[in-house]
């Protein structure tokens, strides 16, 4: 993954995440593990960390897919599951499902504008257990205008970024 792409992920993640000017300025990149990279930014409530990668395959090669990423975020506060999310540079069509594929395991995701996130919260460990022991993770989604599109994305580095990630202060 090359840092230009990194660097358009992690506005997208702070654009999407609400008030991105005052989080661009307390954004700090912690470091890169293999294709996932560490970051932080301080918000109201404190210091929120993620990890993110950019796709390594983006079907079908006919269309503009922009800049899509999967990220995790920060162990909730209280909690221990990470929150996964994948983020497409295009609105998902309203009402559908995201699929993600790691191994011979399937999650689903909802969408909303041009995100996705578990359908069932409680399924996050699972994935992130999944994750950390796949290669690649594929995600298919359609797009607002009904195009089917999917995406391969790297698991090299995920343990470790998660490792970071989750001792992030």
């Amino acid at each position: 993954m090359n840092r230009t792409s990194l660097m358009i992920a992690a506005g997208i993640v702070i654009a999407a995440c609400g008030t991105a000017g005052a989080q661009a300025q307390n954004m700090a990149k912690l470091g890169q593990k293999n294709d996932w990279a560490i970051y932080s930014y301080k918000d109201d409530k404190g210091k929120v960390c993620y990890t993110l990668t950019v796709p390594t395959d983006k079907q079908p090669a006919t269309l503009d897919h922009g800049k899509a990423m999967f990220f995790v975020v920060t162990p909730k506060p209280g909690g221990s599951a990470f929150e996964p999310q994948f983020n497409a540079s295009y609105n998902l069509q309203e009402n559908s499902k995201v699929e993600v594929t790691v191994g011979d395991k399937t999650f689903q995701m909802f969408t909303r504008g041009n995100r996705a996130w578990m359908d069932k919260p409680e399924d996050e460990p699972a994935l992130i257990a999944a994750m950390r022991a796949g290669s690649d993770m594929k995600v298919a989604a359609k797009s607002g205008r009904g195009n089917p599109t999917s995406y391969v994305f790297s698991l090299k580095g995920i343990s470790a970024a998660l490792k970071d990630v989750a001792t992030c202060k």
